[in-house]
């Protein structure tokens, strides 16, 4: 999984309503993920994002960093506004802002750590003066920009991850994703597979790796983004990469469902993915346009696949939103977190609309892993373009976006929705 999960010892109880789609059977278990939902009331101690959207979010011991796409920040009561550059630090039990303090001059998309340090990824070429492509290595408490790291890249980077002692980076550089030492920023030569083509054509926009995600084990990468193929291999918009002691290859794992167009608008249309805490399984969820009970088109929904090395054709199970866009997932033991600009869930007869068996879930939703219904769960949230991120800590759920309102309380572009 892509964000950090740690177990709670309890019982999932909230219910679930509607029609998903597919059926499927219960995951093995694992102490190692939430085992309830979190609660639908935001906490009220956290930062107001003043402008823009957060993309982002990642926690350091404690610290909490946002990223995105903004130029200032007040505290969560309100008082004075705080000029912060697409980036910055807090504490995430008070709310108060660190002295940290970077400044970049295009969008951050991308964060991770060791402990220590802190990456970032972008669609940024500066960074508090030096010249950096894409992703900077930087001091977590001041900002200060580590010299020795630099991967001269030549585009951005929207995804990263710290896996075995390399870092790994998706994006719309040259080789679209690459493992880089973390103390250099040089290519290790350990992902050598060539990620090629664009569904749809120049429509598509640029061949790029979007979201990722590393399995427990750090032994599969699942990616999803604007490719055609990987490795040599056939793939479009989705595909999984094994990650061997000294190398890696493309995975048998694919769905020809990812073959097929959605709105011609948007060719490409997978936007983040995420393992199961036992890595037995991950979701995919997308954008695409409305496709009214279609079985073999996965536009605006989310599904649920089998970690194996199959070629596959439908998921376990697909929830439609019914012509909504979504934006981000995170999967736990107890639900499968979703976000983005729906009004629906449960919906695969909708045509922007609410078909049978529909249920209001605006903004974020939680699925039952096991059959892929919606539960009950509804903190309601505004829709705006959506969010793109959604990041598990030990005691609770942090939600990034470009809206100001959930749970009926105003949370500026930043929210957090605390274990029960």
């Amino acid at each position: 999984m892509k964000k950090l999960v740690v177990a709670l010892a309890a019982v999932v109880t909230t219910a679930g309503v509607g029609v998903a789609g597919f059926l499927t059977r219960p995951a093995a278990g694992s102490p190692i993920s939430h085992n309830v939902v979190v609660s639908p009331n935001p906490s009220d101690l956290t930062p107001r994002v003043q402008d823009g959207a957060v993309y982002k979010m990642l926690q350091l011991g404690g610290i909490m960093f946002a990223g995105g796409q903004f130029s200032s920040v007040k505290p969560y009561n309100n008082s004075g506004t705080i000029a912060r550059n697409r980036l910055f630090g807090f504490n995430p039990l008070t709310g108060g802002l660190t002295g940290f303090k970077a400044t970049f001059n295009s969008e951050v998309w991308a964060l991770a750590t060791d402990g220590r340090s802190l990456w970032v990824g972008g669609k940024f070429n500066s960074v508090n003066g030096f010249a950096r492509t894409g992703v900077v290595k930087l001091n977590p408490y001041t900002g200060a920009v580590d010299p020795a790291f630099n991967a001269r890249l030549t585009g951005s980077v929207t995804d990263m991850a710290l896996v075995k002692g390399r870092l790994i980076l998706g994006g719309t550089f040259s080789k679209k994703l690459i493992a880089v030492n973390p103390a250099t920023g040089g290519d290790t030569g350990y992902l050598k597979l060539a990620i090629t083509g664009a569904p749809g054509g120049s429509t598509a926009g640029q061949t790029k790796v979007f979201r990722f995600a590393v399995n427990p084990a750090g032994t599969r990468l699942a990616i999803v983004g604007t490719f055609t193929s990987v490795g040599g291999q056939p793939r479009r918009q989705a595909a999984m990469i094994h990650l061997g002691t000294s190398g890696t290859w493309t995975s048998g794992w694919y769905s020809t469902l990812f073959d097929n167009a959605c709105w011609s608008a948007t060719p490409t249309y997978t936007r983040d993915i995420d393992f199961s805490h036992d890595g037995t399984y991950f979701v995919i969820v997308t954008t695409g346009g409305t496709s009214p009970n279609n079985r073999n088109l996965l536009c605006d929904s989310a599904s649920r696949w089998n970690t194996n090395d199959s070629r596959t054709t439908y998921p376990v199970w697909a929830n439609y939103t019914g012509g909504d866009t979504l934006l981000s997932v995170q999967v736990t033991r107890a639900a499968v977190y979703v976000q983005g600009h729906q009004r629906w869930m449960n919906n695969p007869g909708g045509n922007n609309s609410p078909g049978p068996g529909a249920v209001s879930r605006p903004g974020i939703a939680a699925l039952n892993p096991h059959s892929g219904l919606a539960y009950s769960w509804n903190p309601t949230k505004d829709r705006g373009i959506g969010g793109y991120d959604l990041l598990l800590t030990s005691t609770g759920l942090w939600v990034g976006s470009d809206t100001t309102h959930i749970g009926g309380e105003v949370h500026e572009r930043l929210a957090f929705l605390p274990l029960p």
